[in-house]
């Protein structure tokens, strides 16, 4: 699928477009008469946008944002899916599955900016990034089970990485929606932001986040999300492995440069 759009803005279909802070990206869920419920189309343009991405070198960090005022994603678009044949559900599940990996496969940070309504596979796409802004509006949850399904996007194996096994049964089994402050305690979400205030206070973290070496929080991603569930041998591999990538970098090499004459670092990125 094609970009279409501005220099800053490109639309990828009808419900996503991609904005351009700098090196930061905000990949934008734009469905608003639907609260970003993820219809085949919509899932079609996250991949799309997230495959365009990744392939951007210029990009440091994403920020997954909604312009919805009440919800964040309320998940799959159960209204198209009842009107699907079993065959045609299941020529549907690729694209559906490149959604959420789409977000999960990211090469650099990804932070999600939840308000309002984050429920099945909208938190999924949330959980999908590596930190999870919430402002006081937000309410999550996998409430899959309540309609005869599973979450089917990450949720099984995302929230227990997140809350531990027992915790992630518990929520997963009752399907239970939490408010922002419970999601806080419990590690559902990251930060807490002020009211409304969930996307500013994302792009301000990932600014923050994008001011370092585009090399190294790649190479740190890669190593936490490859090494983490391995025993700690393994993961020490990974993480030499990830090392060796970035040790003769020309990022490393202006990194300890700017360090030894007390300035800011203009990374070359590679």
């Amino acid at each position: 699928m094609g970009a279409v759009g501005t220099e800053d803005e490109r639309r990828f279909g009808e419900f996503v477009a991609v904005r351009r802070h700098g090196h930061v990206a905000e990949l934008v869920l734009d469905r608003p008469k639907a609260m970003n419920a993820v219809s085949t189309e919509m899932a079609r343009s996250i991949g799309a946008a997230c495959a365009a991405l990744g392939a951007d070198r210029d990009v440091r960090v994403t920020v997954l944002t909604s312009t919805h005022p009440r919800a964040f994603c309320v998940g799959a678009d159960l209204k198209e899916r009842n009107s699907l044949s079993d065959a045609e559900l299941v020529r549907q599940r690729p694209t559906a599955r490149a959604a959420y990996t789409g977000v999960l496969e990211l090469p650099m940070p990804a932070i999600a900016a939840v308000h309002g309504f984050a429920l099945g596979g909208g938190f999924e796409l949330a959980l999908s990034c590596d930190l999870i802004v919430a402002d006081p509006t937000a309410v999550v949850g996998l409430p899959e089970v309540s309609v005869g399904v599973i979450p089917g996007g990450g949720g099984t194996q995302l929230l227990p990485r997140r809350v531990g096994a027992a915790r992630a049964a518990e929520l997963i089994f009752t399907a239970r929606r939490l408010a922002a402050p419970e999601a806080h305690a419990l590690g559902l979400v990251d930060l807490l932001a002020g009211e409304e205030a969930d996307r500013d206070e994302a792009l301000a973290l990932a600014s923050r986040i994008a001011a370092n070496s585009p090399v190294g929080l790649r190479a740190a991603k890669r190593a936490l999300r490859l090494g983490y569930g391995l025993d700690l041998r393994a993961g020490l591999e990974v993480e030499d492995a990830a090392w060796r990538s970035v040790a003769f970098s020309g990022d490393r090499t202006e990194g300890v440069a700017a360090f030894n004459e007390k300035r800011k670092p203009e990374w070359p990125g590679e």
